[in-house]
């Protein structure tokens, strides 16, 4: 089970760090990542991390605003979002599966899901 929290609304430049609370063991949830789908777009990856290497993965379109980190019980999974910009709008959803063999911002890979936290940011 995964669920979010810590969206909001904010103005360009501000900044937001999302939750996501896991349940089951690491190995059940290796791979997590945030996603996020605006109205009428696809949903695309935004940032994940394998929790057993530590490797991390970000669109290029967040790179260097935004930073995923977990906390020392790997139970709960941060987004810390800086910088933020009006096309940052968007529903945020945590991922987490087993593996993630093709990569970690690939939403086909992902099995569960959580229920999603909006985010919204005006210029």
């Amino acid at each position: 089970q995964l669920v979010e929290s810590g969206g909001g609304s904010v103005q360009a430049e501000g900044s937001l760090r999302l939750a996501c609370a896991a349940s089951g063991d690491i190995y059940s949830r290796r791979c997590m990542a945030w996603f996020r789908q605006a109205p009428g777009k696809e949903r695309e990856g935004v940032g994940g991390i394998d929790q057993i290497t530590g490797y991390t993965s970000y669109a290029d379109s967040v790179k260097g605003r935004f930073t995923i980190s977990q906390d020392a019980a790997k139970i709960t999974l941060y987004l810390q979002m800086n910088s933020l910009r009006p096309e940052d709008t968007a529903m945020y959803f945590c991922a987490a599966d087993r593996g993630c063999p093709s990569g970690l911002l690939v939403p086909t890979h992902y099995n569960y899901w959580g229920q999603g936290t909006q985010v919204t940011v005006s210029s």
